[in-house]
């Protein structure tokens, strides 16, 4: 089974590291436009050979894993260029998308829209990790356009891989994952700012910080090549819960201005709640 990986990031990475433990039979071939990543994945021995974008039409599976903005794109050469039999899967944080892009093209059975929730706040190959996905959630999209063939083996390869498989229409994730990832990552990023601008100031701020400051900013310390083109393609629902975080942020300032701690006390202990729907996840 030839595998190809397009983009031997994190994401990327990690998946092939699993799929050739898993499937003793898997040749890897990695593509990727930075040579050093590729030399560095060679290294690390996730991938078997480097290749080239034109060598994918002997691909029996291809893993695309770059950014959702490139990937949208790049699956259509790729569908032009393999045969019927193979499998496409992205693996990117906005479903729509690149689901528009496919929706015509002849081989749309070729390609399935899945979306691994798993990751780290590092990048590139050296962050690749085995057995990331173990246990974590996958959300697969159009799954009915996908062919029967390709399907199988796609889930064959994720439930291998640990995966809990959901299913979802491309619309509804873009939207919900809007408010449980993207709108997370915009807050971490502007902890960040916030805090870094005021250290200008005031040096010994950083002493201060303790593992919850570290915990809440983690994801700031993400690929911004990653992220700037998910909070373009998702604009419209990520501004959606922006728009209620900055409320809810707004009516808890208004609390502590007012002096109403039974309230600010009650907001609190509301949202304590999110223990029991998290122990799922957190396990």
């Amino acid at each position: 089974m030839n595998v190809f990986v397009i983009g031997v990031g994190l994401i990327g990475g990690s998946i092939v590291t699993d799929i050739k433990a898993q499937f003793q039979e898997a040749t890897i071939f990695g593509v990727d436009r930075n040579s050093v990543h590729l030399d560095q994945a060679l290294e690390l021995g996730f991938i078997d050979q480097k290749a080239s974008f034109n060598e994918v039409s002997k691909a029996d599976v291809v893993v695309l894993a770059i950014p959702v903005d490139k990937a949208k794109e790049v699956v259509l050469g790729v569908l032009d260029t393999v045969k019927d039999s193979c499998l496409v899967f992205d693996v990117g944080s906005t479903k729509e998308g690149i689901c528009v892009n496919v929706a015509s093209h002849p081989k749309r059975q070729c390609f399935l829209a899945a979306h691994p929730i798993a990751g780290t706040e590092f990048s590139g190959p050296s962050a690749a990790l085995s057995g990331l996905f173990k246990g974590k959630a996958n959300i697969i999209c159009e799954s009915e356009k996908t062919g029967k063939d390709q399907l199988k083996l796609g889930v064959e390869i994720f439930e291998r891989l640990g995966m809990q498989l959901s299913y979802m229409d491309a619309a509804s994730h873009d939207k919900h994952i809007a408010y449980v990832s993207h709108l997370s990552h915009v807050s971490s990023f502007m902890l960040g700012k916030t805090v870094i601008e005021k250290e200008k100031d005031e040096k010994a701020i950083f002493d201060m910080a303790g593992s919850g400051f570290a915990s809440t900013v983690r994801l700031a310390k993400s690929s911004p090549a990653m992220w700037t083109p998910i909070f373009k393609q998702n604009k419209k629902h990520v501004l959606e819960a922006l728009e209620e975080y900055i409320e809810n942020l707004n009516g808890f300032k208004k609390l502590i201005e007012e002096g109403d701690d039974e309230a600010v006390f009650t907001e609190m202990e509301d949202t304590n709640r999110i223990k029991e729907i998290l122990k799922g996840i957190e396990k």
